[in-house]
């Protein structure tokens, strides 16, 4: 249970960010943010030529993609908590310099049984991304935490989005390995930065470190709208891996014959996706999410279709692999900012774990969309990935059509009402709920405090 302390004084618009948030160390937190989730998508592109290497079949060059994401899902369950109890530097630094040292496991791995252990490992460790965007929050002002939180996002989001276009481009120039090396070296260089840089931050949830674990796995037993849109956010992003992960190997085969380097570019293309992460949180914040997750379950089915014509080869099928990835992950980035948005607003002094939750099921979802993809493959080819991702889009759309029902009004009721969105107040039960209180240096200051909301 949170400690109580006197609440915050309002702040108005114009309020100063607290001390040691400036810009660069803004983007410092971007970057470290970005260099951090990385590592698990530098596979992606160089999956044939990692299988060729290391003499491994497609089946379980496929699997180096899916420990990752099971890894960095235990992480999200596991570590992530902890900026609960430890102080926060000394965790992102911590975590930031294990990355290194794994991924240097992974660059030097001989055979599948160390390569998939690295791989594991820096997945498990690059969590660290998901400990620097709250504290990020933390360190902002109030009235600035929105546009703090969307520039570290977006720094995750690129990493994510050019991890892909870098790996293809240092594996050409010298081997899969080099991508690994380099990755290694910058987030040694991270873990430096960040230890100079940052200020000491602790919070405290009043739990031990059990008790912790206990109380975020109780959230999904606790709050339907984490159920829900876990639920939505696991089988979008089962989606988006379907594709990233068999997209190499159709790339690589008779119907493309690219080079890594080529394949890599692919990556350009998702950023697209970023345009849809400010446009639906602006959305969301009008109370439109329900809206927005609608609509792009829908246009996620629909890509599917355009991907699958994109299977044959020759000018038109890229044509229309390449509208198909577009509208994928502009749909699959906005599910997952509507969901945010309605996740992180239901117990404001939760976030932490909420964030821990809700991500751990996004990243499971990953990890068996990867899983399965490797199996569909070797099966059915390109063909059977289509299949596969249309019919977990489908199921998509059909949760949020379930949830549109379930919240329609019935006679005499008002039906049920999607929670404020982020930031704004909410009420637990009939209680005012009060922040954690955070240390940043010798001065103390009080989290968010959720107030009651009259209907």
């Amino acid at each position: 249970m949170a400690s109580a302390h006197p609440p915050e004084p309002a702040t108005g618009d114009a309020a100063e960010p607290r001390p040691g948030l400036g810009r660069g160390m803004l983007l410092l937190m971007s970057v470290a943010a970005g260099l951090s989730v990385a590592g698990n998508y530098f596979a992606q592109p160089l999956l044939d030529v990692i299988g060729r290497d290391l003499r491994l079949s497609a089946s379980t060059a496929a699997l180096v993609v899916t420990v990752a994401q099971v890894g960095y899902g235990l992480g999200l369950l596991l570590l992530v908590p902890l900026g609960d109890l430890l102080e926060r530097r000394r965790l992102a630094v911590t975590l930031t310099a294990a990355t290194a040292a794994f991924l240097t496991v992974t660059a030097s791995a001989p055979n599948a049984a160390l390569l998939l252990t690295g791989t594991a490992l820096t997945g498990l460790t690059s969590v660290a991304a998901q400990v620097v965007v709250p504290y990020a929050a933390t360190l902002a002002a109030p009235a600035e935490r929105g546009r703090t939180v969307g520039t570290v996002m977006t720094g995750l989001l690129l990493g994510i989005l050019l991890a892909r276009t870098a790996a293809g481009l240092l594996a050409e120039l010298g081997g899969w390995r080099t991508v690994y090396w380099v990755n290694a070296a910058l987030m040694l260089l991270m873990a430096v930065l960040l230890r100079l840089r940052l200020p000491t931050l602790r919070t405290t949830a009043g739990l031990r470190y059990p008790a912790l674990l206990r109380s975020t796995l109780a959230l999904f037993a606790q709050e339907p709208v984490l159920r829900w849109r876990g639920a939505l956010g696991a089988l979008t992003f089962a989606g988006f891996s379907v594709l990233w992960t068999a997209l190499a190997f159709l790339m690589s085969g008779p119907a493309y014959g690219w080079q890594e380097s080529a394949i890599g570019l692919l990556g350009l293309v998702g950023a697209a996706g970023s345009l849809s992460a400010s446009v639906g949180g602006r959305l969301a914040d009008r109370g439109l999410a329900h809206h927005v997750t609608g609509a792009a379950a829908f246009l996620l089915l629909g890509s599917w279709g355009l991907l699958a014509a994109g299977g044959a080869g020759g000018a038109w099928s890229l044509a229309s692999l390449v509208a198909g990835v577009i509208v994928l992950d502009l749909a699959a980035q906005a599910v997952h900012i509507s969901n945010q948005n309605l996740v992180y607003a239901v117990r404001p002094e939760a976030r932490n774990r909420l964030n821990s939750a809700y991500m751990t099921s996004y990243f499971v979802g990953g990890a068996a969309g990867s899983a399965l993809t490797s199996v569909v493959w070797g099966v059915a080819g390109w063909g059977g990935v289509c299949v596969l991702g249309a019919a977990l889009a489908m199921t998509v759309v059909g949760l949020w059509l379930i949830d549109r029902l379930r919240r329609r009004p019935t006679a005499g009721s008002h039906g049920e009402r999607e929670p404020a969105a982020a930031g704004e107040a909410t009420t637990v039960g009939e209680a005012t709920t009060v922040g954690e209180a955070t240390t940043v240096g010798e001065a103390t200051t009080v989290g968010e405090t959720a107030a009651p909301v009259t209907p």
